[in-house]
């Protein structure tokens, strides 16, 4: 029965190939703007930037008992993952500067952790307190 489910598995990975190198189109985009608008908008508010260097990570690619596509793939999710948690890291900061209000409570919605100092959903008293 496990030898079934190796060739299955192998035919859903490549199949599913071209979807997953096709996003390196939109992360490039997304990596463009988002340094133009991190730069520019960051040094307008006064912010310290964010690190890129503690978000994005490409070493995988250099352990010697990988195969070229795996370390192609390895490289790739290094970018994509690291990308998009520096552009989360980002956009935290932005919310941070512009807002600072949590979202009302909903058992079905995960707080981000950069939420924690938020102030209440609908505290207008602490709010107008610190808009002043």
């Amino acid at each position: 029965m496990k030898h079934l489910k190796l060739p299955r598995k192998r035919i859903r990975n490549w199949l599913s190939f071209p979807f997953i190198w096709f996003m390196i189109f939109p992360l490039i985009i997304l990596d463009i703007t988002i340094e133009i608008y991190h730069h520019i908008c960051f040094s307008l508010y006064g912010l310290k930037l964010v690190n890129r260097g503690q978000h994005i990570k490409i070493d995988r690619f250099k352990l010697k008992y990988l195969n070229l596509l795996q370390k192609v793939n390895c490289m790739f999710c290094g970018y994509a993952n690291g990308l998009l948690a520096y552009s989360v890291s980002i956009a935290a900061e932005t919310e941070k500067y512009w807002c600072g209000i949590k979202h009302q409570n909903d058992k079905d919605f995960k707080e981000p952790k950069h939420h924690k100092d938020f102030l209440r959903h609908g505290d207008q008293r602490s709010f107008k307190k610190i808009k002043k």
